[in-house]
C-alpha cells in the first residue's frame, strides 16, 4: 500500500512538472519523439474544384488534412499546407462554352459559384445529346492549353472568384492554407514529364494516339497510365507528376503526404510509387499516400443538399435550437459564435471515430447528441473545466498541491492516463489516424469525471454531507 501511495506522489509530480512548464508542450516533447526527424512536411488537402460551390464530399479531406498539419506542427515540423485546385481540363472547356452560350456577368457579380453551377449544370445537358457542344468544349480547352488571352481571362476570373469564397468557407472550419496551387501552376511542366518520359524510352503511343506509360513489372503493358490525350492535351495524371517533381525542387521538402479519398478514379500517386522502377526521375520515397473513405447520408433536413456551407449552416442552426433549452446559453455573448464551433466541432468528431479509410453514415442526431461520444459533449467538459477555473482559478493556481493528499484509488487512473498522451500521439503520428486521439480525449473526460465525483463523494461524507446524484 506504501509503494501505491508513492507510485502515485510520483506520478502526480511528474505529471505537474510537464504541466507547468509549458502547457501546450505537454505530450509533444516527450522521448518517444526522439528518434523522429523533423523536417519539413508538406500536406495537400481539400483540393475542390474551382467555379463550383464548395462540394461536402471534400469535408474529410479538408479536415483530416488539416489534422494530419496540426499534429506534424504540434511535434516541431516546418509545415506547407497546400490547396491543389482542380482549376484545370475538359471540365473548363465545358464551362467556357457554356458560360458564352448561358453566362452573365450581372449573375456573376450577384452570386457567383451558383451561377456558374447552373450554367455547367446547363451545359453538361446539351452536352450529353449534342457532339457539337462537345466539340468546342475540347476547342476552348485547347485554347486555353495554347494561352488564348480570350480563354484565360475567363477562365482567370472564375478562379479568382472561387477562391476567395473558399477562403471564406475555410475559415468557418478553422483552416487555412499556406499555398493554394493547382493543375494550371503545372501544365507547362507537362511538356518537361513528357520529354523526360521520352527520354527513358517510357512513353508510348497507342493506336487511338494516346501517349501511355507502362506500369507493368513484367512490361507488358497488362497495367499503364494514360498521360496524353490524341489531341496532344495534357491530362489530371500528367500534371499531378509535374507538380510532384516542381514541389520537390522548390520545396526541398522532407516528405509529401496526400490525402485522397479511396480509389479516387484519378489517382495516381500509388502508381508512381510502384511503379517508381519507370518514373525513376521522380523522388517517390517521401511520398505517402493517406486515403478516406465516403460519408453516406449527409444531406440538410430540406434535401439532399451536399454543400459544405449548407452543412455548415445546418449544423450551427440545429446546435442554437439545442442551446436555446440550456440555462446558461442566456449568459454568452456570441450564441452564434459557440452554436458555430461546437457544431464544427460535432462533425469532425462523428468523422474521427472510426478509421478515416471505412465509409460511414452521417446522422444528425447522433453527430449533436449532447450526451455519448460526441463532439459536443466534449466541447461542454472543456467548457464546464474552464467555468471551474473561471471561479477559482486565482485561489487555486496560487495553493500548494501536496501530492501526498491523493487517498482516492481513481486519482491514478486519471494521472496514468494523462501521462499517456505522448504515447498516443505517437501512435497517431505512425498511423496517421485521429480516431486515437479522438478515444484518448473521450476516456479522459470519462475517468476525469468518474475520479473527481468519486473524491467529491468521499470527501462530501467524511464532512458529514450526503451527496446527491440529481438535482
Amino acid at each position: 500500500m506504501l509503494n501505491f501511495r508513492i507510485n502515485k506522489i510520483i506520478l502526480a509530480k511528474k505529471l505537474l512538472s510537464q504541466l507547468n512548464k509549458k502547457p501546450h508542450e505537454f505530450g509533444v516533447r516527450s522521448e518517444l519523439f526522439s528518434n523522429i526527424r523533423r523536417g519539413r512536411t508538406l500536406v495537400e488537402f481539400s483540393s475542390p474544384n474551382i467555379a463550383k460551390k464548395f462540394h461536402a464530399g471534400h469535408l474529410r479531406s479538408t479536415i483530416i488534412g488539416n489534422f494530419i498539419s496540426n499534429l506534424k506542427e504540434a511535434l516541431g515540423n516546418d509545415v506547407i499546407r497546400v490547396n491543389y485546385l482542380g482549376d484545370w481540363g475538359m471540365q473548363f472547356g465545358l464551362l467556357g462554352v457554356g458560360f458564352q452560350r448561358f453566362g452573365s456577368q450581372e449573375k456573376l457579380k450577384e452570386n457567383a459559384l451558383q451561377h456558374l453551377f447552373d450554367v455547367y449544370v446547363q451545359v453538361n445537358k446539351e452536352a450529353e445529346g449534342d457532339e457539337g457542344v462537345q466539340e468546342a468544349a475540347r476547342v476552348f480547352f485547347r485554347k486555353l492549353e495554347e494561352g488564348d488571352d480570350h480563354a484565360l481571362l475567363l477562365w482567370k476570373q472564375f478562379r479568382e472568384i472561387t477562391v476567395e469564397e473558399y477562403k471564406r468557407v475555410y475559415k468557418r472550419l478553422g483552416v487555412h492554407f499556406d499555398l493554394y496551387s493547382g493543375e494550371s501552376f503545372h501544365q507547362r511542366q507537362t511538356q518537361h514529364v513528357l520529354q523526360k518520359l521520352r527520354e527513358q524510352d517510357l512513353l508510348k503511343t497507342t493506336e487511338k494516339g494516346t501517349g501511355v506509360v507502362d506500369l507493368s513489372p513484367a512490361g507488358d503493358m497488362s497495367s499503364y497510365s494514360t498521360v496524353l490525350r490524341s489531341d496532344g492535351t495534357s491530362l489530371y495524371i500528367t500534371r499531378d507528376i509535374a507538380a510532384a517533381i516542381d514541389r520537390k525542387e522548390k520545396n526541398n521538402f522532407d516528405e509529401m503526404i496526400y490525402v485522397v479519398r479511396v480509389n479516387f478514379p484519378y489517382f495516381v500517386y500509388g502508381q508512381i510509387v510502384e511503379g517508381g522502377h519507370c518514373m525513376s526521375f521522380i523522388v517517390c520515397s517521401s511520398c505517402r499516400h493517406v486515403p478516406f473513405g465516403l460519408v453516406q447520408g449527409m444531406s440538410t433536413r430540406h434535401g439532399e443538399v451536399v454543400f459544405l456551407e449548407d452543412i455548415l449552416d445546418e449544423a450551427r442552426n440545429r446546435m442554437l435550437r439545442n442551446m436555446s433549452h440550456s440555462r446558461t446559453t442566456k449568459d454568452l455573448e456570441n450564441p452564434e459564435y459557440t452554436a458555430e464551433k461546437v457544431g464544427v466541432s460535432a462533425l469532425i468528431i462523428q468523422d474521427f471515430k472510426g478509421p478515416i479509410t471505412s465509409d460511414y453514415k452521417f446522422d444528425w442526431k447522433r453527430v449533436l447528441q449532447a450526451q455519448g461520444d460526441t463532439g459536443v459533449f466534449l466541447q461542454y467538459t472543456h467548457a464546464r473545466l474552464c467555468s471551474l477555473l473561471r471561479m477559482h482559478g486565482d485561489s487555486a493556481s496560487e495553493a500548494e498541491f501536496d501530492p501526498a493528499l491523493l487517498q482516492e484509488d481513481r486519482s491514478i487512473f486519471i494521472l496514468q492516463h494523462l501521462l499517456r498522451y505522448d504515447e498516443v500521439l505517437y501512435r497517431c503520428t505512425q498511423e496517421l489516424q485521429p480516431r486515437h486521439l479522438v478515444n484518448f480525449l473521450m476516456t479522459l473526460r470519462l475517468r476525469l469525471f468518474a475520479g473527481a465525483c468519486s473524491v467529491l463523494a468521499n470527501g462530501m461524507t467524511i464532512l458529514g454531507i450526503t451527496p446527491t446524484e440529481k438535482m
